[in-house]
């Protein structure tokens, strides 16, 4: 799991954009199912969720390439129902990037100002201080045709910049590109956002991607918002088992919660007893069979001679994943069937465990997350 960036979150602003109850279908088949949603002003926002889940639909209808059944959408308090796509605030990136090759790189940027009423050298600037924003000062002569995939992505974003939305639009902007050029592009808008200061709604089911770059996450199943949050209480604190099995690796392991004294205890299949606060239990605080989940970082691995900070279970390594600097391993722990996965950092002198090796799991109460 890649880690969580915290550095560019924003304070909350006034709404720039509020969707209020919106609902679509394609005949019978119903895309937005009712969704309410504010997106704040300098907001670096993702919709992230499996394909056909209506976040790409959702995207579209604030552009306004797509209408609605019913509710409305307002872009700084304007009601955008009768604004076409040509007079919103917005501008797109898409995932193909629609980059025109028989042009110039210049020309790809400077495509939107083609009307405009600025003059020649105005269009100029406008265009080399784009390409400098992107980095790619001194490429305006370049074919399109000659760049390379992340060259292309850059193209994309200056030619939507150069308009200076209030809002721009990120279809799957990085799905394209390697996996080395997706992480360098991640940090690269990040720093853009920052840069300009306008809003960015990125489209993702890459949930890594969204955790690093989002400012909030809004999760979407079947047309629905599951929940929205910043990055780190979606990844510690899912208010569902879908939200916390979508969002990176989550075990999970039947318990039975009851109070004793005013406090909530959960004894946990594998684990043990532990008392659980209030806040661990987000859709609210059960009684009787639960689920509870936990990530596998959470938990940790005793070696010869390493006592437990807190609590402890015993189990047996089943299976073994290395990735050099981790190793994941799959634990079965005594009584439980279905085997724990729990990752370790790889240092200098650690052993690397083998599948079959009698092992101890230390773990901690805070860790857990409790789901009727």
């Amino acid at each position: 799991m890649t880690q969580i960036s915290t550095a560019n979150r924003v304070k909350p602003t006034k709404p720039l954009i509020e969707m209020r109850d919106i609902s679509k279908h394609y005949g019978d088949y119903h895309a937005l199912c009712g969704i309410t949603l504010d997106i704040h002003e300098g907001e670096f926002f993702s919709l992230l969720g499996p394909s056909g889940c209506g976040k790409t639909t959702l995207l579209r209808v604030i552009a306004g390439f797509e209408g609605i059944d019913s509710g409305a959408v307002l872009i700084s308090h304007q009601d955008m129902a009768r604004v076409p796509a040509n007079k919103r605030p917005t501008n797109m990136v898409f995932q193909s990037y629609a980059i025109f090759p028989h042009l110039s790189v210049a020309q790809n940027v400077g495509f939107g100002l083609r009307k405009s009423t600025m003059s020649k050298a105005q269009k100029e600037a406008a265009v080399a201080e784009a390409l400098e924003m992107v980095g790619l000062k001194g490429y305006g002569a370049r074919a399109a045709h000659a760049l390379s995939g992340g060259q292309r992505q850059r193209v994309a974003l200056a030619r939507a910049l150069i308009l200076k939305p209030k809002v721009l639009l990120l279809d799957e902007p990085l799905s394209a590109l390697d996996r080395k050029m997706r992480e360098q592009m991640q940090v690269e808008l990040i720093r853009l956002q920052r840069q300009v200061g306008i809003t960015f709604i990125l489209v993702t089911h890459d949930q890594e991607e969204a955790l690093v770059m989002s400012d909030r996450i809004a999760v979407m199943f079947e047309g629905e918002i599951a929940q929205c949050d910043d990055p780190e209480i979606l990844y510690r604190r899912p208010k569902s088992k879908r939200v916390a099995d979508f969002i990176g690796v989550m075990n999970f392991l039947p318990a039975t919660l009851h109070s004793h004294a005013g406090t909530i205890i959960a004894d946990v299949a594998g684990l043990g007893e532990a008392e659980i606060a209030a806040d661990q239990c987000p859709a609210g605080i059960p009684e009787g069979d639960a689920l509870v989940g936990f990530r596998p970082e959470t938990l940790t691995l005793l070696y010869d001679g390493q006592t437990a900070t807190q609590r402890e279970a015993a189990g047996v390594i089943s299976e073994v994943v290395y990735y050099g600097d981790m190793t994941y391993y799959d634990v079965t722990l005594v009584g439980v069937s279905k085997p724990v996965r729990i990752s370790m950092r790889n240092v200098f002198g650690r052993d690397v465990l083998a599948v079959g090796d009698a092992t101890r799991v230390s773990w901690s109460a805070g860790a857990l997350v409790v789901f009727p």
